[in-house]
C-alpha cells in the first residue's frame, strides 16, 4: 500500500502541532532568528536544485508562461483570500502571525521541489516510498520550526501535500510517458528557482507572489514535448 503521501501529511500535522505548543515559550527574537535560519536553508536547497543540468530556453519559457497563467488566474490572491477567511474565524482579534502567511510559506516549502515529484513517481510506479518517507521526516522537523514562528497556517499545508503527492501517485502510470528524466530535471530546476524566491521572501528581502509563479513548474511537460 502506497502510504508515502499520507505519512508526509501526518508528519506535517504532528510537527506543526508540536510547534504550536512550543511556540508559547519562545521569545519573539528567537522566532525571527528561526525564520532567518529556515530562509537560508531554503535558499541553499533552491540554489542546489537550480544548478542541475538544463536547457535555459525551456526554463525561461516555462517561467514566463507559468507566470502569465498564474497572474491571469491570480492564484496568490485566491489562496490568500481563502486563508484570510479562515484566519478571521480562528483569529478574530488579528493576534500574532496570520494563517495565510503560515500556509503559503509551508505550502511552497513542502509542495515544491524534487522530492515531491521524484518521490511520488517512485511510489506510484514502483511502490517504493523511501523518498517520500525521508521527505516526511524532513518536513516534520521543518513544520515544527515553521509553526513555532508562523502559527496554525502551517498545519493547513498538509491538505495540498496529500492532494499533490497523492494525485501524482495515483496518476503516475498515466504521467510516465510525458515525464521523462529530461522533463523531470527541468521541473526540478524551475521548482528550485521558486524556492529561491520563497527564501528571499522568508528573509524579508522581497515580496514575490510566488503562488502566481507555481504553474511554471508544469510547463516543462509542454515545452519538453516540442523542444527536447
Amino acid at each position: 500500500m502506497k502510504l508515502g503521501a499520507i505519512a508526509n501529511a501526518l508528519t506535517v500535522l504532528i510537527g506543526g502541532a508540536i510547534g504550536l505548543f512550543v511556540n508559547r515559550g519562545i521569545a519573539p527574537r528567537f522566532h525571527e532568528r528561526i525564520m532567518q535560519g529556515i530562509g537560508l536553508c531554503v535558499l541553499m536547497i533552491g540554489i542546489s536544485g537550480a544548478l542541475e543540468e538544463s536547457d535555459t530556453i525551456i526554463v525561461i519559457l516555462s517561467m514566463v508562461t507559468g507566470i502569465i497563467i498564474g497572474e491571469a488566474f491570480d492564484f496568490d490572491g485566491m489562496i490568500i483570500n481563502l486563508a484570510n477567511k479562515v484566519d478571521q474565524k480562528v483569529n478574530p482579534n488579528n493576534e500574532g502571525v496570520s494563517v495565510a502567511q503560515g500556509f503559503v510559506s509551508a505550502f511552497l516549502l513542502f509542495c515544491i521541489g524534487s522530492m515531491v515529484i521524484v518521490g511520488s513517481l517512485e511510489s506510484g510506479l514502483q511502490g517504493d516510498n523511501a523518498t517520500l518517507y525521508t521527505k516526511s521526516l524532513m518536513d516534520g522537523i521543518s513544520s515544527l520550526l515553521l509553526a513555532s514562528s508562523l502559527g496554525a497556517g502551517v498545519l493547513l499545508s498538509s491538505i495540498p501535500i496529500l492532494i499533490i503527492e497523492g494525485g501524482l501517485i495515483i496518476f503516475a502510470s498515466f504521467l510516465e510517458p510525458v515525464l521523462s528524466t529530461y522533463t523531470i530535471n527541468h521541473m526540478i530546476v524551475v521548482g528550485s528557482i521558486l524556492l529561491i524566491g520563497l527564501a528571499m521572501n522568508l528573509l524579508k528581502l522581497t515580496e514575490f507572489q510566488i503562488l502566481n509563479f507555481t504553474p511554471a513548474i508544469f510547463m516543462p511537460i509542454l515545452f519538453g514535448l516540442f523542444l527536447s
